[in-house]
């Protein structure tokens, strides 16, 4: 492919105007920088179950309209999964179930349990993608730009290692009681300005420590 690489940690593909990841992608790399493409669909797994060395993969301002990562299987130490700048409306996690209903925990625990940073700034999402919670190790999720329009009590379920919320500039309305009270690690930022908010303040900060945290919420609808 067009893609430059060093020999060693870093694969180089931005600006190469490819549609596609290219198939000789060196499963040695370390970092990928897949930004500014015309890439539409990304699959993480290609059926070989070959385990890539990535820990930073970069498809920013790329095509992409909908992702499952449910298929990440092969990508048990990847850190950091930059989606910003596409045209994200349905981003997938949450595990299918079988047809007696029980969840496929096997599989969940391997749903890219490394992964700290998830950022999917500038999409076309109105939902918080539901399953977050089956990312072990995130600790960082940046969603603003987008068109949510309200946090459900689920949204943020089981996400125990959360430390730092980006939900600017979104259109939220409403925000549930109990949408973050059990994220006890949250301690960077909960960012909610420029959004639509109108509920009573208290309703916001009863399930968030303002001890530990900085929350911004200008340019709202109050």
């Amino acid at each position: 492919s067009e893609c430059r690489w060093d020999g060693q940690l870093f694969l180089n593909c931005s600006f190469t105007r490819i549609s596609t990841v290219p198939e000789d992608v060196s499963q040695r790399a370390v970092t990928a920088d897949l930004s500014y493409n015309n890439i539409k669909t990304f699959v993480c797994s290609d059926g070989r179950n070959e385990e890539w060395m990535l820990k930073h993969l970069n498809l920013s301002n790329n095509l992409i309209s909908e992702l499952t990562l449910t298929t990440c299987t092969n990508l048990p130490i990847l850190e950091t999964l930059n989606l910003n700048g596409n045209a994200i409306h349905t981003l997938t996690l949450d595990i299918p179930t079988s047809a007696h209903g029980s969840k496929k925990y096997s599989t969940a625990d391997r749903l890219l349990p490394a992964l700290k940073v998830l950022s999917v700034e500038r999409n076309n999402l109105n939902t918080v993608p539901r399953g977050l919670g089956l990312l072990r190790s995130l600790q960082t999720v940046h969603m603003s730009s987008n068109a949510i329009q309200q946090i459900d009590p689920k949204d943020f379920q089981n996400c125990s290692q959360l430390k730092d919320i980006d939900l600017r500039n979104n259109k939220i309305t409403k925000i549930h009681p109990d949408a973050f009270r059990d994220l006890n690690k949250l301690q960077v930022v909960v960012d909610l300005r420029e959004n639509a908010l109108t509920i009573p303040l208290p309703q916001i900060l009863v399930s968030l420590n303002f001890f530990q945290l900085e929350v911004y919420l200008s340019k709202n609808a109050w």
